[in-house]
Order: structure tokens, then sequence, then C-alpha cells
């Protein structure tokens, strides 16, 4: 059985003259030989695609494949990461993770939160920023926190993305709308305690890897899981496993928002809890960065006892079960 890779190669994109947090979801050299060589140890054959375009020629070119490994993320458009799903499912080629819809959906924070509240499930009032005008209808309680709607990573957060008042929700919206034109979500600040928790497999069948509570070491981090803070993560925070009362409440809205949003195979939901201590859904990752040493879903995985080739498997078992193959 031959499993294409695609994904989109960090320095790929530097050499391109992209930034370093432009490029800051994109996946290093050994993130992406990690997963081949343990496909290969799997008993899979393997064939690097590399992004979009590059699996755009190969499939103008005739080539496919039994299935894809998909870890594209996309560089433009609010719907960069459906991009590859959409195209695979054009010339029919079965892949891991979720479909267009469901990419194009939770890459979208304020969308996804609308479908989740709806469901009934718990999560901070918010409004969304597409412009300067939009400002201004902003009516929620201070303090707030104000993030692109559409990007990954801790990308465009920082110590002053957390707001306490008009003035200074106007100084960071200001300069987050000329930087990401896709838009804000500004949502009431939890000063809760802070979890994620993995998924491994689709829909209904999904099931959790397990949960860990994320500490900050420094209080000037204000308590903010930013670009800078996951870049630094081992000098910024530490991991551990939460008590079982608060885990199984966090498990259960994580595996609801799974569900109700038919995400596949793996990822994650970042959950906070609110001045009463209770869960809220904070943001969904059906598209979990797969790094053996810097990625959350790895890292909480490593923490109940998964190693890096269980998860594979476990990812290519619940993709190969879906499309039967």
């Amino acid at each position: 059985m031959t499993i294409g890779l695609t994904y989109d190669l960090r320095s790929d994109y530097q050499q391109e003259g992209y930034s370093e947090e432009e490029t800051a979801e994109f996946d290093r050299e050994s993130t992406i030989e990690a997963i081949e060589m343990t496909l290969q140890q799997l008993g899979y054959q393997t064939d690097r695609i590399g992004h979009i375009r590059h699996l755009t020629q190969r499939l103008a070119k005739g080539d496919r494949w039994d299935m894809v490994f998909n870890i594209c993320e996309g560089m433009f458009g609010i719907g960069r990461e459906a991009q590859v799903p959409a195209l695979l499912d054009a010339f029919r080629i079965p892949y891991t993770f979720s479909d267009a819809l469901v990419l194009s959906l939770t890459l979208h924070k304020g969308m996804t939160k609308r479908v989740i509240r709806d469901c009934g499930i718990a999560t901070p009032d918010f409004a969304i920023v597409e412009n300067v005008q939009d400002i201004a209808l902003v009516n929620l309680p201070y303090p707030l926190f104000v993030k692109p709607c559409a990007e990954g990573t801790g990308k465009g957060i920082n110590a002053l993305s957390r707001v306490n008042n008009r003035e200074e929700l106007y100084v960071i919206c200001l300069d987050l709308l000329k930087r990401y034109p896709s838009g804000l979500l500004v949502e009431e600040f939890l000063p809760g305690r802070e979890f994620t928790v993995g998924i491994l497999g689709s829909g209904t069948e999904g099931y959790p890897v397990g949960i860990m509570e994320i500490l900050y070491k420094h209080e000037d981090t204000n308590n903010i899981y930013s670009y800078q803070t996951k870049s630094d993560y081992l000098k910024s925070v530490e991991y551990r496993i939460p008590e079982k009362e608060i885990s199984e409440k966090c498990i259960d809205l994580a595996l609801a928002t799974w569900r109700i949003l038919g995400c596949r195979d793996g990822g994650r939901v970042d959950i906070r809890a609110d001045r009463s201590g209770i869960p809220n859904f904070i943001e969904v990752n059906p598209l979990a960065g797969l790094d053996k040493i810097h990625s959350d879903l790895p890292i909480l995985a490593y923490m109940h006892g998964y190693d890096f080739e269980r998860i594979i498997k476990e990812i290519m078992l619940s993709a190969r079960k879906r499309v039967e193959i």
C-alpha cells in the first residue's frame, strides 16, 4: 500500500522569503522524516509529494496513491487547510484527517464557536472584528482576549492580546488587522485553568488519547499560550496530567466537540475554565502538529503511555477503516 505524503516544509517557504512567524505552522524536515520512517516501519510504502503546488503537478502527470497522509496547512485564504483535501476529493484519492468542510470551518475560530455555542457547549462570549468599524460594536465585559480568527501555533498572540479597556482593544485590533486580514476573534478572557485534550479516531468513534494541563512558569507570560511561549515551551510552561474530576469534564467536552464537528483520525481540543471552574471550549485543531518533540498532541500522548509509532498507527487505522482499504 503506497502512502503519499503532503506537507508544507518550513524551509521551502523561508527560501521564498517568508518570515519565521509566517511559516510557524509549517513542518521541519525532522517531522516529515519521523512520519515517513514510522509509516515504513508499519509496513507502508511512502512517496513524498510536498505542498499543494507539488501535488497539483504530480496529479497532472497522472501519479496516484492508495492514500495520502495529509498535514498541509496551506498559505493563502480562509480555506487554506482545505485546499489539499478538496483537490484529493476531486481525484477520489482518500486521505488522513478531516475533510474540506471541517477544515474550512474550524480554521475560522468565530464560525466554529457559533456552531459549538448553538449545540449547547460552553464557550466564552465573543465578537468578530473584520474591519475598524467593527471594533466600536464590541460589547463584552473586560478583560477580553484578541487573536486572529484563522491562525494557529499562537500566531498573532502576545502579552498585549489580553485587553482591559476599549483603548487597549483599539490598539491591538488596529495592529492585528494590518497583518491578519481574515479578521479577529474578540472573546471574554477566562481566568481559570488551561487544558488540551488529544483525540484519535473519527466522529462518534473518536476516543481520548489523554489530557494535559498547561502551567505557566513566569508571571510575565500573563497566562497566555502565545507564539513565543510555544516556541520556547521548555522555559515558559510545564505540562501535567490534571486530577480525575476535571479531566473527565474536559474529555467529555472535547469528545462532544469532536463529534459535533465531524473531525476525523486525530487532533486536539483546547479548553479553559471560567471563574467557576467550568470547562469552556476555546478552539479545536483537527490538523494538529506531529513534531515528535515540540507538538502538543505527541507530548500529551507520551504522558499517557503512547509512543509516536502508536499515534501514527492509530491515525492510519482510523483513516483506512473510514475508506475500507
